[in-house]
Parts: structure tokens; sequence; C-alpha cells
């Protein structure tokens, strides 16, 4: 080291020491002895460009900086860093300034850096070069990235001034980290200049290379040179681990050029794979040796490198143009290919659009998405790079960072992103042209993981762009849902490969098949590059309306509920004609609940349905879970069976055919029907939104996994794993109890305070056999159970935690009670119960033995299968006959059917159902009252009946929605003071939902009889109701009232007639009625017309009706009897107009009268005996039996429609 000055001060000599350590461990070549040589021109090199600036020149040595080896900056530098040798100080300002304001700059780190250049990874072979650069010494290498690259380095010790090292991301732990190199390195040695050749090499301008391709049979030269001018640079092509590339060379002068002589070259040696990062647009350069070849894909010939094929700048002085003696022929005249759209162009209809092809540069700005190679240029254009396999620049780009593309597609109003977008196709390319001072952003997690499957999506299902931006914001909105907390981002974003698909793919793909047609073009790298005229994804391109969105829970719910409120319309819930003469009460009973059913279909885009499929034991039911909400659902299949398999607890559910239910809670106010439009009388809003769909519609797809347990998925804690060990025991479901809050009794030792009521439920059934234990393939033999013990019923308690078990259980099916963890007593589930629980009502009912479920213990769907000589189990549900619906011998017993719901609504129960609040003696708890059709066999008219639910069995369970079908077990059986049937919510009863309302409401119209068939048929053989032809004979009563709209006084002039003056209502509304005497020629019926319905019986039309009503507000109350007790002459004006109008033909008239039976098939009141009647018929007295006269209800009434002219003739004839 003396050599290096003998002045030297202390710190130059440990630095000068430290320099050769360093060199002699990490630069001289493994097994070889210190050379001095290597050490004297390394050092010598750092100083001459340590004192290329004048700054520096006060010191000789850069003793701020130390040396660092590749295995040091792989290990320590955790953080990115940038190190600027021959930069002065003005020079780093100068380029950090570049970064902006708030720009996060590539902190100085005074570091020296040295290693051999090289373009092969490792000890690879030469077939394996993939034209990746490496920076390598002793310790190991690293990858790097160089703007522009001189074949010449390769393989030679560099000096690097200027560099920047970014580490690999936090997020990718596993792969490794990268070197900008910044401006030319230098060398430590001088690069060896190639001498000129001694004599000019022989070329082939373009125009004559293509012309010799054409008659390469005719006109043979052996490994011809090839020069011209770089017009076209391809992608660098990855296929079946293969790789290539395609040059496409031009003639030198402007005017050749132009006129269209250009030569294409396919480069697919290994060892030439660097030359991708050489070649540079409108420079000159010389390729030598070259073949013919034809390659798969492309029908032409085409010009190819061999091994020994060199790559040279051209010097004009050191070529010259091989002379040939071939004629000019003019273009091949060979057709070529007609360019055809993308697969997802041809799938959409619309206005098809052409791509426009041209060069850009620009500054990354903004990184949208970089897994899907899509960036932000220049604030304006997005970029899209996924066209073309960019890994070793995808490391690169950043915002800061300066690209030159060549040939890209500029394409506008693609789908919905409304910016221009530039895309890149295999015919293009994208070069370098400065790094980014800037540190790399820190990414989302969805942005750093799925490189590959975007490829996938490009290259495999070979998706058009407009398609793929589709795809990737579905990605996007589905990793929102479910990523980091029910799956890591690395597991749904996985490429996708035989045996082991992509959860994402999979979730994509059911809708694809109508989206992209079978058939369509393939993409043919080959020919994307070299086919004249032009022909990719990007050329041809059409407005992709989106498919589909997949929504999170909340957002749903949300739009449910705004939908929901924004169609809420008292007056469309409340016809006027009938809202007009309902009191205050009556008005608000019926606004305070309505329902709104939303069908998929209605959601423009299409919504589909994405989440987790968890029990809740809170509620009681089956819920989709995202990460931002969960929402109540009811799955069934198509044969209206329920879900039964707990199996489906945690797995995922996609749906996209489904129904969006709202139900709508309002407590209102309304005066009367006349302040329907005003809405301050609505106190208060409540909605309630869950998901109807089938099974069959559904994709269940089970989550896989966490890869380690630092991060097991979140869901929901139910999902029955298979336990590792543990007991089960087989028992058949008989019977399952409501899902209701109750007191238990305390476990002595508890505490003093009271227990408050929990939500629980029972289940009855009987044990199927003994305990069994778990074995390694599967369930061990069952214990043997003494005679005694053969069938024991038991009741399992559920409360706590294991309430989620709740929507899975139902009668007629099989479970297995699973008990996990190490075995225990043989006799865990034997019997059990506290000792302050009284067992008598237990044996009451025949149960021996009762269980409490324990939070830790699962439930599996079982089999008869799994006990020997077990017989198979009916699955057929408990249904209670009409006979014992309808009599009055069974009063108060447990009944069970199915029915149809027709109406829902909220009213007040009957008298023996009314509860006094202890607070609020007048007040009354108000009940939801189900209208349901019974289904029984051999009713061809369903009989109607109604249910009373009450607390605590509000709010009822999801899915008792009118127009469903739904099946009532244990429900109890009452009759009311006027001999009316009715049905009431118990503690033991349950219900099952068979099928959902449809989606269409088709109303069937009403059978057409004749009034003496209401007089024949027992119970279920006679319609309710029905229409007929008849004529009014008589009109018996009619009745006008003027009522007050709150206490329903009569109301003079339209007051309130009530002697306290405490009535708070200011409005009247009327009330109508009048009694009929109808015939048809068959029997005859008495029909009672209410309100708007009297207008019709008259025959007036709504003024006249209204002029009527107004006439007899003065005095409140107009009542005219024209027959029987009460018959009498009136003397008032409109007393004596409506007497003289009830005579007249315009109302005995024929009519077509649609009714209903005013006594109900729920009413089993005695029918009235025949009586005795006598008839005259002429001198003769005739005795005989009659009937009762029918009592009807108006439901419509209208004028027969008279047969036209054509249809008297064609009777006639």
């Amino acid at each position: 080291m003396a050599v290096c000055g003998a002045q030297a001060s202390a710190s130059e000599q440990a630095w000068l020491e430290s320099a050769q350590t360093f060199i002699q461990e990490t630069l001289f070549p493994a097994g070889q002895e210190p050379n001095k040589q290597l050490t004297l021109s390394v050092i010598d090199c750092v100083k001459k460009t340590w004192l290329s600036q004048r700054e520096n020149r006060d010191f000789a040595l850069p003793l701020s900086y130390s040396f660092v080896s590749v295995q040091n900056l792989k290990t320590q530098q955790s953080l990115p860093c940038c190190s600027h040798l021959s930069w002065s100080t003005n020079a780093y300002q100068t380029w950090s300034q570049g970064a902006g304001s708030g720009g996060r700059v590539l902190p100085q780190q005074q570091l020296l850096l040295l290693g051999t250049l090289i373009d092969l990874s490792g000890d690879w072979e030469q077939e394996c070069r993939s034209g990746g650069l490496y920076v390598r010494d002793n310790t190991g290498l690293l990858g790097c990235e160089l703007i522009d690259l001189d074949l010449s380095w390769l393989g030679h010790l560099f000096l690097f001034p200027s560099w920047s090292y970014l580490p690999p991301a936090k997020k990718n732990s596993m792969g490794e980290g990268h070197l900008e190199l910044w401006g030319a390195p230098v060398p430590v040695f001088p690069l060896t200049i190639s001498p000129c050749p001694l004599s000019p090499i022989p070329v082939l301008y373009p125009a004559k290379a293509s012309r010799l391709l054409r008659h390469r049979k005719k006109y043979k030269v052996k490994e011809p040179n090839l020069a011209g001018k770089l017009v076209r640079l391809s992608a660098l092509v990855v296929t079946q681990n293969k790789r290539y590339f395609i040059v496409t060379l031009g003639e030198l002068s402007e005017a050749d050029s132009q006129a269209g002589s250009q030569v294409s070259i396919i480069v697919q040696i290994p060892a030439q794979m660097g030359w991708h990062r050489v070649l540079r647009p409108d420079r000159a350069y010389v390729l030598t040796k070259l073949r013919v070849t034809r390659t798969r894909g492309y029908r032409h010939y085409i010009w190819t490198t061999i091994p020994s094929s060199d790559l040279i700048p051209l010097r004009p002085d050191s070529v010259r143009e091989l002379e040939l003696d071939v004629p000019f022929l003019g273009a091949d005249l060979t057709p070529l290919p007609q360019p055809t759209s993308s697969r997802d162009s041809r799938a959409q209809d619309g206005h098809v659009r052409n791509s426009k092809v041209l060069h850009y540069s620009g500054t990354v700005t903004c990184v949208l998405n970089e897994s899907a190679s899509l960036y932000i240029l220049d604030g304006q254009l997005i970029l899209c790079l996924a066209y073309q396999q960019i890994h070793g620049l995808r490391r690169v780009i950043r915002p800061g960072v300066r690209l030159e593309l060549r040939d890209v597609h500029l394409l506008q109003a693609v789908g919905e992103e409304t910016r221009p977008i530039l895309a890149l196709c295999l015919h293009g390319t994208v070069l370098l042209q400065h790094f980014s001072c800037l540190k790399p952003e820190t990414l989302p997690s969805f942005q750093v993981y799925g490189a590959s499957l975007y490829e996938q999506l490009v290259w495999e299902y070979q998706l058009g762009l407009p398609l793929y931006l589709w795809a990737m914001k579905a990605l996007k909105e589905l990793a929102s849902k479910l990523c980091p907390y029910v799956l890591r981002y690395q597991q749904f974003l996985k490429h996708s490969s035989p045996g082991n698909p992509s959860l994402a793919l999979q979730l994509l793909a059911p809708s694809w098949d109508a989206l992209i047609p079978p058939g369509g073009p393939t993409r043919h790298a080959h020919s994307e590059i070299l086919e004249e005229p032009h022909n990719c994804p990007h050329q041809k391109y059409a407005q992709l309306r989106t498919p589909y969105s997949f929504p999170t829970l909340f957002a749903l719910e949300k739009e449910g509920q705004h939908r929901a409120w924004a169609t809420f319309d008292p007056k469309a819930l409340l016809p006027l004609s009938e809202a007009a003469h309902l009191t205050s009460c009556q008005l608000n009973r019926h606004l305070a609940w309505s329902w709104l059913c939303l069908p998929s279909s209605v959601f423009q885009p299409a919504q589909v349905l994405l989440g987790v499929l968890v029990a809740s034991s809170k509620k009681g039911c089956l819920q989709l879970r995202d990460l931002k909400a969960s929402l109540p659902c009811m799955p069934l299949t198509e044969t209206s069976q329920p879900l039964t398999d707990p199996k489906l607890i945690g797995c995922l559910v996609r749906v996209e055919k489904f129904q969006l239910v709202v139900e709508r809670e309002v407590r209102s106010s309304f005066p009367s029907w006349k302040e329907l439009d005003t809405p301050h009388f609505i106190q208060k809003k409540h909605a309630r939104v869950y998901i109807q769909f089938f099974l069959s519609d559904a994709l269940i797809l089970p989550v896989p996994r966490p890869i380690s347990d630092s991060e097991p998925p979140q869901t929901d804690p139910s999902c029955p794993e298979g336990p590792h060990g543990g007991q089960s025991r087989l028992f058949l479901l008989s019977h399952k109890e409501a899902l209701m809050k109750r007191n238990f009794c305390v476990l002595p030792g508890a505490g003093s305070q009271p227990p408050k009521p929990a939500l629980s439920f029972c289940a009855s059934g009987t044990w199927l056999c003994g305990t069994q234990r778990k074995e390694r393939s599967g369930w061990g033999p069952p214990q043997s159970l003494g005679v005694e013990n053969k069938d024991q019923k038991v009741s399992l308690i559920f409360l706590g935690s294991s309430v989620r078990w709740f929507p899975f259980l139902y009668p007629n099916q099989v479970y297995r009670l699973v008990a996990p963890g190490p075995p225990q007593t043989a006799t865990l589930f034997e019997t059990e119960g506290p000792s302050g629980t009284s067992q008598r009502p237990l044996e009451l009912a025949g149960i021996q033995s009762y269980l409490t479920v324990q939070d830790e213990w699962t439930l599996e769907l079982g089999s008869s299968q799994d006990i020997p000589n077990m017989q198979e189990i009916s699955r057929a549900l408990p249904e209670s006959s009409l006979t014992h619906l309808l009599s009055d011998n069974f009063s108060n017993s447990l009944v069970s059917f199915s029915a149809e719901i027709l109406s829902r609504i909220l009213c007040e129960p009957p008298l023996a159902l009314r509860r006094i609040k202890p607070e609020n003696v007048g007040a009354v708890k108000a009940c939801v009252k189900l209208t349901v059709a019974l289904e029984m066999d051999g009713c061809a008219y369903p009989p109607h009946l109604d249910i009373y639910i009450e607390e605590p069995h509000l709010p009822p369970q999801i899915g008792l929605l009118p127009g469903a079908r739904v099946h009532f077990s244990q429900l109890e059986k009452k009759i009311s003071r006027s001999n009316n049937v009715y049905c009431c919510f118990r503690p033991s009863t349950s219900v099952q939902v068979l099928s959902f309302p449809p989606e269409t409401k088709v109303r069937a119209p009403l059978p057409h009889i004749y009034l003496s068939e209401l007089l024949q048929g027992g119970q279920g053989q006679v319609p309710f109701q029905a229409t007929t032809f008849c004529h009014i004979v008589l009109v018996l009563s009619l009745q006008i009232l003027w009522v007050c709209a709150h206490c329903t006084s009569i109301s003079p002039q339209g007051r309130c007639s009530r002697q306290d003056h405490n009535c708070p209502a200011q409005t009247a509304i009327s009330q109508a009625n009048v009694r009929l005497l109808v015939e048809d020629g068959t029997a005859e019926a008495t029909v009672t017309c209410r309100n708007h319905h009297v207008a019709a019986a008259l025959g007036l039309s709504p003024s006249e009706w209204t002029a009527i009503l107004e006439c007899a507000r003065g005095p409140g109350r107009v009542a005219l009897q024209f027959k029987g007790p009460g018959a009498q002459t009136e003397s008032e004006p409109l007393a004596l107009f409506l007497r003289t109008l009830c005579d007249s033909p315009s109302v005995l008239r024929p009519v077509q009268l649609s009714f209903a039976l005013e006594k109900r098939p729920s009413d089993i009141t005695p029918q009235e005996p025949a009586r005795l009647q006598q008839f005259q018929c002429g001198e003769l007295p005739l005795l005989t039996r009659v009937k009762p006269r029918l009592r009807l209800v108006c439901l419509s009434l209208q004028e027969p429609e008279l047969p036209s002219p054509l249809e008297i003739s064609a009777a006639s004839s």
C-alpha cells in the first residue's frame, strides 16, 4: 500500500486497509492468491470517479464512503436507498427536486458497489438465459436494471458510481431486491475494443433480404448478414419456457424506409436474449449469420439467428452491400389474414371501434394495480401492460419512472373507464428512459399479489381489454369482501392449476360462458407481431356494459332499504276506494306492515351475492357474512326441503338469482285518508332486510385452510371442523319447538340475581344407539344398550352459543351430536339436569332424559344407514285432518298443517289473547295475523284460516310472506265466541318454509258457479269466493253513516257527537251498506255490499254517489228498511229519493256478482235446518222444506256483458 502514498493520513490509511480487505474477500476469484494489480486498479478507479467532481478534489479518497457487497445489501439494507459517487451536491439536490413537494425521495447512502455485470443467473447453462442482468461478486448476485446496455460490458468488473437499491416489499419477503444502475458503469480494467474487420462485412439491406426470402429456393445465400435501421422491436415473449423476440429492420434512408421495405428477424437463442436490452429504435445494426426458418403459428418464412450470430452496431465504413442477381418481382401477392375482434368484443352488442397505434413518452404518476400491470401516465392516461410479459420491468415501474412506448394502442371509453387507455400488445414495446428518484409506495395487499392470476386471464382465458378491466374491478370487490380475515390475499389471488383451482376464478367463471362465446379467436404471438394488417386484442374493441358486480352486503342492505322507502306510498298500499272508509285505527293498522320483494333481475348492473354462510347464535338464523356486514338468509332446495347439513357453515356462497326481501314496519298516526300525503304523521320506520334463494342457484365453495396457524381465517366459530377425537351419539329428531326467550332454573351455587330470559329452544327425539368414540377411519361401534334404554326418548335443550344449530334441525332427520376432545365418561349423553329443574313435565311427556347441549359441541347430519338394521325413516310432515281442524270437538288442541299465506297484517289480538300491560290498563298489545289457505288432500277449494302470532314470538321468523307455502307444526287451535276456528302460536310451535312467494303474482280468476252449487257439497268442495250472473230482486235495507274517524261516533255535519268533547279527531268518514236479495234461477241469496260497492249496486256514477254522501253528511245517518220489521214511509227528501231509486229498474236489474261467503269455512256454527214454507200454485197450496237463504258479501258488482250481434246470429243459426 506504500504505492498509494507514504504521507497518507491515518484515516486514509484505515480506509485503504478496509478497501484491500473488501477487495480480497469479495472480488478475488475463489482459491487464487491475492492480486495487487486488481487492488490497485479498483482503488484507482474509485479515486478517478471521486475526483471527477471539483468539489471533491480537497480529499484524495472518498473517506465517507464504505464498500458494500451484494450479500450485505441483500441482508442488511432493509430500506430503499441510493448512492451517487460521481454526483455533486447540487446534482443530487436537482435530482431530488424532481420528486416535487411532498415526494418521498430515495435517501442517499455513501456506499461503494463493485461487481461483474453478467446476463446469466448463477451457474446456469447458456440455454437458461432469460435476458436478465445481474451484478455478481464472491458473496452472491443481485438482479439489476440498466437503461442503455452495451454488450461489451458483459463479463467485466465495474464500479457503479450511481445506483439505487430497492429491497423486496415486506409483503413479498420471499422475493429479492434489485439494483437500478443510473448512467454508465465505470470499468475497473479498460475494455478491449473489438478491432474493425480487415475487409468490410457483406450485408443485405431489407429490400434485398425480403426478395431473397421470397425466392429462397432459386437464389441461395449461405448465412447472410442483414443490416438496417431498427424500426420495430417486439416484446420479449415467453411461451412454454421458451423466450424470443422479433426485430424489424428498415432501410437506412428516410425515403427508402417510407417505401415500406422492411424485414423481420426472430431471435430465439437463449444466449442472445440480452440483445433485447441493447436494441434501440432508430439505431442501425448488423445481424450476422442468419438463416431462414418457419415458426409455428405463422405460415410465412422468416429470418432467424443461430448460436454463432452477432449483433453489431452499423458503421458505414465497415460494411458493403452484397450484390445479388435477383430481379424485382414486386410485392408478395399472398393474401394476408383479415383482423378479427377480441373475444369479449364479439360477445357484446354495440358499436365496434378501431384503436389508434402511436408512439408515446410519459411519466408514471400513479400505480393503479401493480399485479394487473395498470398505471397512470402523466395524470391523464391509463397504461395497460398486461398483454406483455413484463416480469422484470414491473419491479421498476413506480411514480417518477419515465417510459417510451412504441406502437402502443390508444383506446377511448372502455367499459366504465372514461379516461383514454394506452395498451401494448406483443407488436409494440416499452423502453425505460429514466428511473424514479422516489421510494416505492406501500401498496395495498390486493395490488401486490395475483400477478400470475392476471397473466392467466390474458394468456389462458384470452380476455379482451374491456373484459379484463372489468375482471380486475370484480376481483377487487371480491377481495374487499373476503380478505384478509376470511382469506389471505395470496390464497384468494393464487394462480389456477389442474387439481388446485383458483378460488377467485371459481367465483368469476360461472358467468363467463355468456360473456365469452366458445370458438372465439385464439391469440397467436407470431401472428400478432408479424401479420399485416395488424391483428391483436386491442385492434378492435366495443363498449362493455358491466356484466355484474359484487356489492358488499352492507351496500346491498342499504340499497334494499332505500328502494323500500322510496316506493313506500300509503295511497298505493291502500286504494282510495278502501282507505276513504277506514277509521284512523284501521288505517294505521293496515299501514303498519308491508313488504317489498326485489328479485335479482331488477338490479342494473346485475348483483351477485357473495358471503360466508354462518349460523348466528344471537338470532338463531343463517346469515351471509362479509367484512362489512351480515344479512339473514333463507336457502331452500327445489324440492321444498330446508338446509339440514351443518357442514355448509363456513363455506363461501355465490348467488346470482335471489330475492332481496324488505319488511317495512311503520308506526303512524294518520287521522284519516285525507292526510296520507303528509309524512310527519309517521313517527317511526323500521326495515328488516334478508335474502331468499334456492341452493340450486348457488355456488358453494369450501374456504381454503390458512397457509399457517399464525393468521387463521376469522370465520364463524360454529364451523364444524372434523373432530380429532371425542364422542358422539345419533338421534332422530321428532319435533323442534319455537325459538324464543325462556327462563331456566339456576344451577345450585349460582348468584342471587334472578336469571334473565335467554334465547333458547328445545328439541325432542329418540336416541338411535349408544355412544360412539372417534377412531381413525371414522366412528367406532356404538356401546351396547340395555333393553330398558332402547328407543329412549330425549329432550335436548339448546341455549347460549348452541342456539346456532336451530336453522339446521328439522323433524324426521337423523343427526349426530359430537362432543370434541379426549374421550370422557361413557354417560356423557345419557341424562343430565340441574337439581332445581322439575322432571315431572318431562315424565308426563314420555321423555326419560333431557340434556343441555354444550357450547363446544357440534352437530352433524347423520343417516339411518349409520345404524345396522335400521328401517327407512319417513320424511312426511305431520298433518292434521280437515275434520280435526274445522270442528268443535277438539278445542285447545295442537294441530299441524301446510298452507299458503294469503295475507299478513298487524292487528289487535282476539279477545282470548288480549294481555293488559301493567303500566297501562287501557293498552292492548298488537299481534301479527296471517290468513292462510289450507293445503288438504281432496279439497278442491282450500278453506281459509287465521293464525295469530303474539309475544314472545314477535317478530315472526323470516320468510312468512304472502304467497309463501309454510308448514305449521303444533299450533294451538282456538274457537272464538262467534264459533270461528283460529290458531295461535305457542312455545311448542315450529315453522318450516316450503317455498318462496312467486316473483310474478298471477291471480287466478274466480270460478263461475250457480248459486245452488253453494248448497251442495261438503267442506272444501264449495268455493269460498266465486262469480255468478244473477238478478237483483229486491233491496232489503240501505244505511249511510258519517262517523268520527277516531272514535266512530255519529258525526252530524261532520262533527263528532261525543258528549265529553275529548275526541282529538276533526275528521269524519262515510260508511255505507246495502242488503240485496238476488236470484239466478237456481237459488236466491242475500248480498251485503259495503262502501264503494253500494254505488255500483245502485247503478250510480262516482259523482252521483259523492253528491248523495254529501247530502247525508247533515243528519249523519240515513237508514232505510224496505221489507220486514222496521219498514216505514219516509218523508225526508233524501230518504224518499233513495227509496224511489231502490224500487226502480236501474237497481233491480241483472248483474255480474263476485262474492265471498259471509260464513267463512272456519265458522263452525251449525247450519240452520230447512224450514217449511207454503207456496201457492194456482189454487193449490204447496208445502215444502226450504233451505235458508245464502248470505254473501259483495267483492265486486259489474254490469253483464251483452253478446254482440254476430254472437246472437251465430247462436240462433
